[in-house]
This record gives C-alpha cells, structure tokens and sequence, in this order.
C-alpha cells in the first residue's frame, strides 16, 4: 500500500496539546479584554465622573426641553405678584388675562397646582397643601426662612435649610420660598409662544381662526397682508428667533455645499498626478500623495481652528476646512478609482485618433463618474453633520446658535428645535443624494 494514502497518526499528545492551547485561548482572551476594560475605567475617570453626576439636573433639563412652565412670582421687597411664563417679564400676564388655576388678590394669591396640590401665598408666608404628607409652610423673614412641616419623617422632595425652601413633591410642581420671593412652577407640555409672541395680536388663535383672517380683506396691519403679517409675525418671534434659525441653516447648507465641491473640484485633477498609470514620476506621485496625507491627516476642526485665527469667523472658514480636508479624502478616492480603470476603453478611443485630453474626457471619466458622484455626494450629507460641529466653533451657521442655546442651561426647548431642524436637514440631504444617485448614476 502506498504512503501517500496513510492517515496521520494523531497521538495523545497531540491532542493534549490541541487542548491546552484552546484552553489558554478561551482563558487569555476575556482576561485581557477585562483587564483592558478595568484600566479605562480607572483611567478615563469613571468613578470620578460617576460621583459628580446629577440626574436629577438631567431630568429637569430633559423635562425644559420638551415642556415649560407658568411662574407665580411674589416679589416681597417690592411687594408685587407677577405671574409670567418662564418668568419672562415680556411674557407676564395681566389681570384681565390671569390663567384660571390662579386666584389673585391684590399682592396675594392661591394657587391650584391640581390633584389637591394647592399653595396660599399671604404676605410673606407661604402654605404648600401636598396630598398624602400635610401642609408645608415658609414664612420669609429679614435673615432667611422660618419652616415649619409636619410631623414624622421628611421626603426627599422637601428640602429645607435656614436660607432657602424647595418642595418639589412632583416633576411639574414646585415651590421655592427665599427672604426675597416666594416663587411657584406649574409645568405643562408643549414649548411656548412658539409660534407668536406672548403679545401679538395672533397669540392664542386657532389655525381656523388663522385660516380666516388669512382670507380676511380687513387687515390687521395697513402696510402688511394678513398672511404675510402671519409670517412676519412667526419669523419675528424674538422667544425663538425663526428667522435667525433659518439663515444659519442656510448658511450651513451652503457651508457643506461650497467646501465639497471645491475639494471634488481640486480632488479631480490632483488624483490624476496621483495615479500610477497616468504620472510616470515617482516623484510627482510621491508628492501628490503626501499632499492628499496632509489635507486628510489634520482634521477639520483642527483647520476651522487655523481659518478662524486666519481669517476671522464666518461661514467662509468653514467652508475652507472642509474644502482642505475633503481634498485630501476626495483626491485619495479619486486616485485609486483611476488606477483601477479599464485600459481597452481607453485605447479604443485613442484608435480613433483622439488626443490626450479627449481620451481623459471620453476613455477615463465616464468609468470613475460612478464613483466621482457617489463620493461627492456621500461626503455632502456628512459635511452638512460637519458644518454643524465647525459652526459651533465659530465658524457660524446653525452650530453657534446651538451652542449659545445650550449655555444659558435654561433655553432647552430652543436647543431640542434646532437639533431637529439640523436632523431633519440630515434626513433631507440623504434623501437628496439617494435620488441623484440613482438619476445620474443607475439612469432611474
């Protein structure tokens, strides 16, 4: 019998071996991933962060952004009661006009916070009635707050101290009483004035009632029709400033727009000094390549950095960092897809006696449009991300306004209506890019 068809013999210690080696692998392998994942723990800070973390800041800033509130205000150095929404002094309400679950008595005033919560503001005291606990009682005095709660244990939504009293039984109930000012909150859903200012003529009405006036002959303003007073009215809002907001989209926009197609613009011709089978020197190629290294190796924000240094703030700078980036991305993709082109194509056309240019335009182009379009189109949707983050360094559009939202810790609702508008443009871009793709690309 023949050698060449004998079964290896597999011994005992081979399979000792085979043994321990799996053995070790399936040992190794979660050790090392949970000795990694405990130095980056301790590493990064996570305990630190952890111990420093307040959720119940994040809930109410979670609850800001998508609701708001009525204050109740009593203001005891001046001895004056104002009920405003977000404590607004442009958004105060007046006698006439009082919401229903507030009873005003001069400078006095009972507030109905609903299910049996209600709160009697009389001089500088302040009784809370809290279903299920009793009545909680804050008298404002020269040097702090007089408390008095009932007996047995306190909750953890009441926190008293000689200075300051906060009760907060429910997420949209709260009552604050300091030496200044007794304060209520009473939240409710929905962001406000969002549409018309708290004192236009069309705050509070109906779309049927703006239906109407739209169709109205009887204008509201002599210089204006109804419906463009409508929409003066809406852009002019200054609690939600929608003008401003779409500008800087539109700014954005543009931003993504200007700096991709001038790196698919430069990208093009530089990715032909790139490729191997249309630069014949080393050295050129070399360079060309190293060039593409730099422009894609530092990053964008990074170039926003040094444009706004160089050129101040602006969209333009923007614009710039995505160009140079975007370049060095574009021309690299470009330079590939040319040296993986089809070389008969090419020399069908110069058989008919083209010349260099002609073979590039007729023999090359046509292959790598498919991916010249796909690229730019897909960096297109990611730069209008991107503009974003560059324009909250400075570099304007709808990032900076976002970023301004977010510092005062207090305008949420305004910060949650730009980060829609800003996916909703995302959403609109990808779409767009989708159907040119298949227009210009598959023909649909």
């Amino acid at each position: 019998m023949s050698n060449d068809t004998l079964e290896p013999v597999v011994t005992p210690n081979d399979v000792w071996q085979n043994v321990r080696k799996r053995a070790w692998i399936t040992i190794a392998v979660p050790l090392g991933v949970l000795a990694y994942l405990s130095y980056t723990w301790f590493a990064f800070g996570v305990p630190e962060l952890l111990s420093k973390a307040q959720p119940e800041r994040a809930v109410i800033l979670a609850t800001d952004s998508v609701a708001h509130k009525i204050h109740v205000t009593k203001l005891l150095r001046r001895d004056i009661l104002e009920v405003a929404i977000e404590g607004e002094r442009r958004a105060t309400f007046e006698e006439t006009n009082m919401p229903d679950w507030v009873a005003v008595d001069d400078t006095d005033a009972t507030v109905d916070l609903g299910d049996g919560y209600i709160v009697e503001i009389i001089g500088k005291r302040m009784d809370f009635t809290v279903p299920g606990y009793g009545v909680v009682t804050g008298i404002a005095t020269n040097t702090g707050v007089d408390i008095i709660l009932p007996e047995g244990d306190v909750p953890d939504y009441v926190k008293a101290n000689p200075k300051k009293l906060d009760v907060r039984p429910t997420l949209d109930r709260r009552v604050q009483v300091t030496r200044t000012k007794i304060e209520v909150h009473n939240y409710f859903g929905g962001w406000e004035n969002f549409w018309f200012p708290f004192h236009s003529e069309l705050y509070g009405m109906s779309f049927s009632q703006l239906y109407a006036l739209a169709l109205s002959a009887d204008r509201m303003d002599p210089n204006y029709s109804n419906l463009w007073f409508m929409v003066h009215e809406f852009l002019e809002n200054p609690d939600w400033q929608h003008g401003e907001i779409f500008v800087a989209l539109f700014e954005t926009i543009m931003m993504a727009v200007l700096g991709t197609i001038t790196a698919a613009l430069f990208g093009l011709p530089l990715a032909f000094l790139a490729a191997r089978n249309f630069t014949p020197s080393m050295f050129l190629r070399f360079g060309t390549r190293r060039l593409f290294d730099f422009l894609r190796g530092i990053d964008m924000l990074i170039w926003s950095l040094i444009f706004i240094r160089a050129f101040g703030l602006g969209p333009l700078t923007g614009a710039l960092a995505i160009a140079f980036t975007d370049t060095g991305s574009l021309g690299k993709l470009f330079s590939e897809a040319l040296e993986n082109i089809d070389n008969k194509q090419v020399e069908g056309v110069r058989a008919t006696g083209a010349n260099q240019w002609q073979r590039y335009r007729f023999g090359v182009i046509p292959q790598i449009l498919p991916v010249f379009v796909s690229q730019v189109l897909y960096y297109l949707e990611s730069n209008t991300r991107s503009a974003t983050v560059i324009g909250a360094l400075g570099a304007g559009g709808i990032g900076l306004m976002l970023v301004e939202t977010m510092k005062t810790s207090r305008d949420w609702e305004n910060t949650s209506y730009i980060i829609i508008l800003t996916i909703v443009v995302v959403i609109i871009m990808d779409q767009t890019s989708g159907w040119l793709r298949r227009k210009l690309i598959e023909g649909k």
